[in-house]
């Protein structure tokens, strides 16, 4: 059966809530929040399948969770697009588990290209990737995703000029622009300014999107398509919100890094489209 986007990103929300309630643990907000692009990243822009998939990607498009403790959303994509059982996102965060609270790759779990833990390393990370892709003539792109509270981390800067003076014009950077972070607004914790206007100051070609709305979403990466191999950087900056699809947990910071009571999950439920079939809890 074809699913719409749209259909894919409700049953990816539905795995979110349901896998941080039965860990009870986990990161809800964020996950949400980017849970629409992704969505599209991995079903319809990236060069890449769970057939053609390996760690060195060589020939194929890279992703890069640089927000790693958004986790959720990348296993129930990885889940639903193929990359691994759909049941095995019922063991996130149990002991032994290849779901770790962070993607690792001790265990070899499919589709993580690279373990991810503090925050700020992951666009370092994929600078090398798509480094090391034009040094091997490779013509592929590298995708990395990070979020704005992680961008008060001063290696983002860092890694921003260093891809802007590398001419690092096969990655695509993209960030998740929902004005929260884990304990207040970012606006009032260390407020972030001009986005645009700071990742153009470092050398960067800048694009801002809506990340709810899927056409705005294609549009954007269109134009990112469109901007490679002109000898700058891409940033992606997307409009989000926080929680993005379950009322009681939209816009805010308080689900940030906090699991829903069962109770809670039964409402959020209700809210959401089962589309693809839920796994066993």
């Amino acid at each position: 059966m074809e699913y719409t986007l749209p259909q894919i990103a409700s049953q990816v929300r539905r795995d979110i809530v349901r896998m941080v309630t039965a860990a009870a643990s986990g990161h809800p907000g964020g996950s949400l929040s980017s849970t629409d692009f992704l969505t599209y990243l991995f079903f319809k822009e990236m060069n890449v399948t769970p057939e053609t998939w390996r760690r060195n990607g060589f020939g194929l498009d890279q992703f890069f969770l640089s927000a790693g403790h958004i986790s959720p959303v990348l296993y129930s994509l990885l889940a639903r697009r193929g990359y691994f059982p759909v049941e095995e996102l019922a063991t996130f965060r149990r002991f032994g588990t290849r779901l770790q609270g962070h993607p690792s790759i001790e265990k070899g779990l499919p589709g993580v290209n690279q373990a991810a833990g503090s925050l700020g390393q992951g666009l370092s990370v994929g600078i090398g990737a798509a480094l090391a892709k034009k040094l091997s003539n490779d013509p592929c792109t590298v995708y990395v995703l990070v979020g704005d509270g992680e961008s008060e981390e001063g290696q983002i800067w860092e890694a921003a000029m260093s891809a802007a003076h590398y001419k690092v014009d096969n990655l695509v950077a993209m960030t998740d622009w929902n004005h929260q972070q884990i304990d207040g607004t970012t606006e009032d914790v260390a407020g972030l300014g001009d986005l645009r206007a700071k990742w153009e100051a470092f050398g960067w070609s800048v694009i801002e999107a809506d990340g709810h709305d899927f056409g705005a979403i294609e549009d954007a990466f269109t134009r990112a398509r469109s901007l490679k191999g002109r000898g700058k950087p891409v940033m992606i900056l997307w409009h989000t919100e926080m929680g993005h699809g379950v009322d009681f947990m939209a816009g805010t910071c308080k689900w940030h890094g906090k699991n829903p009571s069962v109770e809670q999950c039964a409402e959020a439920m209700k809210q959401l489209e089962e589309t693809m079939g839920d796994f066993a809890l």
